[in-house]
């Protein structure tokens, strides 16, 4: 009884260390902020693959794909 149970929370610890990870998200811009996200294809960040723009006037523009390695910049409008 006790060989099953240990048997089980090994395969559930194995099975939640083997999911993927979801790209990283957007950090949130704030209101009257100037927000600019870009997503870089490695962690040397040496090619751009996306980004994401948040204007003053709240207008959003996004291209590309998203990635774990990103620069956020942010400025008061």
């Amino acid at each position: 009884m006790i060989r099953r149970a240990l048997v089980a929370t090994t395969l559930a610890t194995a099975a939640l260390v083997a999911l993927p990870t979801a790209p990283a998200q957007a950090a949130a811009c704030k209101i009257d902020w100037f927000c600019v996200t870009t997503f870089f294809s490695d962690a040397a960040h040496t090619d751009v693959i996306g980004s994401r723009e948040e204007a003053c006037d709240g207008t959003l523009y996004v291209w590309g794909t998203r990635s774990a390695y990103v620069d956020i910049y942010r400025s008061r409008c």
